[in-house]
């Protein structure tokens, strides 16, 4: 509502300033609102194209304001798209103003050449027209292959089209180079409305004048106008270096290959990397650390990338190679990893009373053995799965964790699953935090509040849209114990 908020005051601020400016008076009585529309929407797309570039660049400074980074960039593309609409629909309607309403006294002012000029001609040869055209393309294309069913299907589609962002700037900038709209520059030698030497004040009123009167009212010189200074590159050049030298950076820190220390295959299609890379530094909440020199990786096998990159790192052992009396040394693919970036979940440090909540393989961001020492004193844990195996992919650190921490004023464990069978012994401390069925929120919430009355709660969640979208709801309700709920989201693709 904010960002709906800040675009619609500046495209009316936009808007009254060409419909009511003296400089603009003789360019909008040529083309009228469409002047004024195709401006104030420019205004617009120029504040939502900075902002969508600079949503793009990671930052553990920033994290907190980049956490709704996903959210707010979406909402740039969006506004983008609608103004785009507008802002076209604007300038069609000036093209054909400018062939229609060509303007003998004034020649300067006119983009066509002729009155009645094709306005397809005007188009398709000027700047304005040929880049405008190309925007057009390009953002149709982007607009198209970021829908959900485009991502699901095909990733690989929207991740190239959406990178002709950088040649969409490209081409924005050079966008008003053509100098299609033009101010007046000489207002005090030609006020707007002065009778010209050649104009007498019947033509201009229709009524007879004293001629003292209407040499006071006469153009000291002839109107001179120019075109706007192209001010489109000082709002997206500034986002555009900075993404361009985060990645090169992050080209510069990715650039050596990790060594793939083990793989293994958890049960519902997770596989887990540990891997060693050098000058790796994580934090908690960043990715699953066993120490200080490896860090590990879950990925769910879903779709044909992680399919083939599953292949890649288990292959199917060879009948032939299985009768020699060899041991065959694995060898895994080259593989560059980038990161780590900052999480919301590095936030759950910095309450007294966290709430961590996951579903399925959401659970890795809170997957860490590094919870101790920091301002943290009472930890919610909720992890909703639909199958007991599940559970085996952290199985190991949650039981460790409970002996480790088990003080239920501390840490507080909750595990749900909606199918049920036995749980290996080993794991048995797990069972009686073990609860079949969907978690009741209100209910939750309810008791979180009355233990922790009138304190600060940080709610972290990350899994379905579902679960999200209910935590939210709930954070944002007021609650008798006084208890104020902060929502973190962890957002994926």
């Amino acid at each position: 509502m904010l960002w709906l908020g800040a675009n619609t005051w500046l495209f009316l601020k936009t808007f009254l300033l060409y419909s009511t400016g003296q400089q603009y008076h003789y360019l909008y009585k040529m083309l009228g609102l469409g002047l004024c529309i195709s401006r104030a929407s420019a205004s617009v797309l120029n504040l939502n194209c900075s902002f969508g570039a600079a949503a793009h660049v990671s930052s553990r400074e920033t994290r907190r304001l980049l956490d709704k980074s996903k959210t707010f960039h979406v909402a740039c593309g969006v506004s983008i798209c609608i103004f785009s609409v507008v802002h076209v629909s604007a300038h069609l309607a000036n093209v054909v103003n400018f062939s229609v309403s060509y303007s003998e006294d004034f020649p300067a002012l006119n983009l066509a050449r002729y009155r009645g000029e094709d306005p397809k001609l005007i188009i398709l040869t000027t700047i304005p027209g040929v880049t405008g055209v190309l925007l057009v393309l390009i953002l149709f294309l982007m607009f198209t292959s970021s829908s959900y069913c485009v991502r699901l299907s095909n990733y690989e589609i929207f991740w190239y089209t959406h990178n002709l962002f950088i040649v969409f700037y490209v081409i924005l900038m050079v966008h008003m180079v053509g100098g299609a709209l033009k101010y007046q520059t000489n207002l005090e030698g030609h006020p707007p409305g002065c009778l010209r030497a050649n104009q007498s004040s019947t033509e201009q009123q229709g009524e007879e004048l004293e001629a003292g009167e209407d040499e006071e009212r006469r153009c000291g010189e002839e109107a001179h106008f120019q075109p706007h200074y192209p001010q489109t590159w000082l709002w997206v050049s500034g986002p555009l270096c900075l993404y361009c030298a985060e990645r090169f950076y992050r080209y510069i820190r990715s650039s050596d290959p990790v060594t793939i220390v083990t793989v293994i295959r958890h049960p519902c299609d997770v596989i887990e990397l540990r891997m060693l890379k050098k000058h790796f530094k994580a934090r908690p909440g960043q990715c699953p650390t066993e120490n200080k020199e490896t860090f590990g990786v879950h990925l769910r096998v879903v779709g044909d990338w992680t399919e083939r990159f599953t292949q890649l790192l288990l292959p199917e052992p060879r009948i032939d190679l299985e009768i020699l009396p060899m041991v065959q040394q694995r060898r895994y693919p080259k593989l560059y990893v980038d990161g780590p970036f900052g999480s919301p979940s590095e936030e759950v440090f910095n309450y007294d009373v966290s709430v961590c909540v996951a579903g399925g393989i959401g659970v890795t961001p809170f997957a860490c053995d590094g919870w101790t020492g920091f301002r943290l004193q009472r930890l919610y844990f909720v992890w909703v799965c639909r199958e007991l195996k599940s559970f085996y992919w952290f199985a190991e650190l949650l039981c460790a964790l409970h002996h480790k921490e088990n003080r239920p004023d501390y840490f507080n464990l909750k595990l749900y699953v909606s199918q049920t069978d036995n749980l290996q012994e080993k794991y048995r401390p797990l069972t009686s935090r073990l609860l079949v069925g969907r978690p009741r929120w209100n209910l939750l919430f309810d008791e979180i509040g009355k233990t922790n009355k009138h304190k600060r709660v940080g709610v972290f969640c990350c899994g379905p849209k579902g679960i999200s979208k209910t935590l939210h709801r709930l954070c944002n309700s007021a609650r008798s114990s006084g208890t104020t709920f902060e929502f973190n989201k962890e957002s994926f693709s």
